[in-house]
C-alpha cells in the first residue's frame, strides 16, 4: 500500500469509528431495519446531489445495475441489519472483536475467488496481531460476553462474511469513479429495503424521532455512509479488497479515541497496549517492517 492508501484508510477507520456514537443513539428509538433505511436512503439521496453538482451523468452507468444491486445486498442490507440487530442481544466489545475477523474472512475469499490477492504468511500473522491488539484494546471486560447468546454472535459474523464478499464483487467496478459506485449501491440499498421495513417494521413514524436522534441518524447516513463508502472504494481500487477490510481493525481505535477526545473518557495501560498490537499488526502486514528487519 502506498502512503496515500494509508492515510485514506485511517482517515475511512476515524470516520467508521464515529458511527459507533450515531447508531448507538440512534438505535435505542429507531427500529434496526428502520435505521438501515434510513442510512442507505440518506446517503443515496446525498450522493446522487453530489453527482449532480459535478455533472457527472449516473444514468449513463445503467450498465452496471445487478453488480450495483449485488453490492448494495451485501456490502449494506445483509451487513447492517445483521450488525444492528446483534446489537440488540451484544455487547458493543464482543461485536467489536467479532466484527475485526474481516480481514481473515477478506483473506480466504480473496484467495479463492481471485489471482492477485493471495494469503501470505505477513497477512495472515498481521491480522491476527491487530485481532489480539483489539481484544486487549477492549479489556477483559468484553470477554465475559462471549458465552452470550449464540444467535447473536452468528449474525455478526455472518456479516463479516457479506462484507468479505462484497470487498470481492467491489473489485469489478474499475473504471467506474468510486462515488458512482457508492452512489449505485446505496440506491440499490434503498430499493432493497422499502419493501423489507414496510413489510417488517411498517411505515416508519419520522413524527415521533427528536431533532438529537435526526442528528445522529444524518450523521450516520452523510458522514458514517455516504462519505465513507467514497473513501473506501476508492482504496479498493488502488490498494484491493484485502487491504480495504483492514479498516476493521483501525475502527475501534478510532472509536475510543473519539470518546476519549469528546466525551472525557479516559485511556487505561491496556488501551496503549491494544492500540500498539493494532499498529504492529498494520505494519506487518504492510510488510516493510519485516523488509527492513531482515535487511539488517
Amino acid at each position: 500500500m502506498t502512503g496515500f492508501a494509508w492515510a485514506q484508510l485511517f482517515l475511512l477507520g476515524a470516520i467508521w469509528g464515529g458511527s459507533f456514537f450515531f447508531a448507538r443513539i440512534a438505535v435505542q428509538v429507531v427500529p434496526p431495519l428502520t435505521l438501515v433505511l434510513f442510512r442507505v436512503a440518506i446517503a443515496a439521496l446525498a450522493l446522487h446531489l453530489y453527482l449532480l453538482a459535478r455533472g457527472i451523468n449516473f444514468w449513463s452507468y445503467r450498465q452496471h445495475a445487478l453488480k450495483f444491486a449485488g453490492l448494495g445486498l451485501l456490502m449494506n442490507v445483509i451487513p447492517f441489519s445483521l450488525l444492528f440487530i446483534g446489537q440488540t442481544a451484544l455487547g458493543a466489545g464482543v461485536e467489536a472483536i467479532l466484527n475485526a475477523t474481516t480481514p481473515i474472512w477478506t483473506v480466504v475469499v480473496a484467495a479463492f475467488l481471485t489471482v492477485d490477492e493471495k494469503v501470505t504468511v505477513n497477512k495472515i500473522a498481521g491480522i491476527l496481531l491487530g485481532i489480539a491488539g483489539i481484544v486487549t484494546l477492549i479489556g477483559p471486560g468484553a470477554l465475559t460476553g462471549l458465552g452470550g447468546p449464540l444467535w447473536a454472535e452468528m449474525l455478526v459474523i455472518a456479516a463479516t462474511l457479506s462484507y468479505a464478499f462484497a470487498g470481492i464483487l467491489a473489485k469489478r467496478f474499475k473504471g467506474v469513479p468510486p462515488t458512482v459506485t457508492s452512489t449505485g449501491q446505496m440506491t440499490a440499498a434503498t430499493l432493497i429495503m422499502i419493501p423489507i421495513v414496510l413489510f417488517w417494521d411498517g411505515v416508519p413514524q419520522v413524527a415521533t424521532i427528536d431533532g438529537g436522534v435526526w442528528a445522529a441518524i444524518l450523521g450516520l447516513g452523510l458522514l458514517s455512509t455516504a462519505c465513507a463508502y467514497i473513501l473506501y472504494f476508492s482504496i479498493v481500487q488502488t490498494a484491493g479488497a484485502t487491504n480495504a477490510s483492514l479498516v476493521t481493525l483501525i475502527v475501534p481505535v478510532s472509536a475510543i479515541l473519539l470518546g476519549t477526545i469528546f466525551l472525557g473518557e479516559r485511556l487505561a495501560a491496556h488501551d496503549f497496549l491494544g492500540m500498539g498490537l493494532i499498529a504492529l499488526g498494520l505494519l506487518t502486514i504492510d510488510g516493510r517492517l519485516i523488509t527492513a528487519m531482515r535487511k539488517r
